[in-house]
């Protein structure tokens, strides 16, 4: 089931973006933020299962959004690895943003395409 229509790119990508806000910010909190970077006190014991829960989270909401479970599934492995180099300190804070938009980006061309 999909939540807009599937040839309303500018609708896609709003929802994408808002899915993004939610679940990058208000639906991550503390122990996710914390859980999923293994250098963090509590990372050393979760943050494999932090980072897949909050990785499946954006995961949910690009396959809800697009209505495509293998988009969704694109986006819960490449946030997961993003967000793993971000908390490595490999890319700054702007680039992982950047990247997790860029994501959003190609797939709401991809739901356009495959509609």
């Amino acid at each position: 089931m999909q939540l807009i229509p599937a040839t309303d790119g500018v609708a896609i990508l709003f929802f994408l973006i808002v899915g993004h806000a939610l679940a990058d910010y208000p639906l991550q909190g503390d122990f996710l933020a914390n859980g999923k970077n293994r250098n963090t006190a509590i990372g050393k014991l979760f943050w494999p299962h932090a980072l897949f829960a909050h990785s499946m989270i954006h995961g949910g909401f690009v396959a809800a959004i697009t209505g495509q479970v293998w988009l969704g599934v694109a986006e819960a492995v490449i946030h997961a690895a993003t967000d793993w180099l971000r908390c490595e300190n490999r890319i700054s804070l702007r680039t992982d943003q950047a990247m997790h938009i860029a994501c959003k980006v190609a797939w709401a061309h991809l739901a356009l395409w495959l509609a």
